[in-house]
């Protein structure tokens, strides 16, 4: 069976899991790849790791298509997705309507679980935001940092810390059994980033990886991105 080759972001992992039965239906190849932060995956692609897809942000996309590593006439947006808090599924739900609330509620964690914050679009932006929040070295020492969004999320599902909080993208977070969507950072704090879907130059599939991204992309499967945490 023909395996098409995907290099993505954690954001659109569970995207494209819940679409990997009816891209089989349609073309008889199935899906294989890597997700993780975009940065990392950018940086495989760069080094030469075979992909016939990429799944980054827009903004990096875009420079991978300068750099001639993305046709450019493939590329096409997924959607939208917010930066949001995480908590246990058994705990309470946080709610964060000001930059002092989300400060209280990051103070009172006894461990917060968030991606790389070198390499991922949420890991960064929490660094960014704790510094904003005049925190970052008051609670670096329960900073849980994993390699990606859906690893800190797996972990965060069984931490044995008495008031862990998560921090990362939606779509990481609903894609994750243990594990529920807080709500969003408050205004000032927030942080939207759209995903791109892009055809690589060096694709051995491109076609069928065209017909991956019409999938992710169509109008057909705008309920599916929905409650996978993708807005339009």
């Amino acid at each position: 069976m023909t395996t098409v080759n995907i290099l993505s972001g954690g954001a659109a992992q569970g995207l494209v899991r819940g679409l990997a039965e009816a891209f089989k239906a349609e073309t008889g190849c199935s899906i294989d790849g890597e997700f993780g932060a975009v940065g990392i995956m950018a940086d495989k692609l760069r080094a030469g790791t075979p992909a016939d897809l990429v799944i980054l942000t827009q903004t990096l996309l875009a420079k991978l298509a300068e750099e001639k590593l993305v046709t450019p006439a493939s590329i096409a947006d997924v959607g939208r997705v917010e930066t949001a808090l995480a908590v246990r599924s058994r705990d309470p739900r946080v709610t964060v309507k000001t930059e002092s609330d989300l400060r209280d509620a990051l103070r009172s964690a006894d461990a917060i679980y968030v991606p790389d914050t070198k390499a991922s679009t949420a890991g960064q932006h929490v660094a960014k935001v704790l510094d904003q929040l005049g925190i970052a070295y008051e609670v670096a020492s329960r900073l849980k940092i994993f390699p990606n969004g859906a690893t800190a999320m797996r972990e965060l599902a069984t931490s044995t810390a008495q008031r862990p909080i998560g921090c990362t993208q939606a779509t990481e977070i609903i894609a994750t059994d243990g594990i529920a969507l807080s709500g969003a950072l408050p205004p000032g704090c927030e942080l939207v980033t759209m995903y791109t879907a892009g055809v690589t130059a060096r694709a051995a599939h491109p076609k069928e990886a065209a017909t991956l991204v019409a999938l992710l992309t169509g109008a057909n499967r705008k309920d599916l991105r929905q409650r996978m945490g993708f807005a339009g």
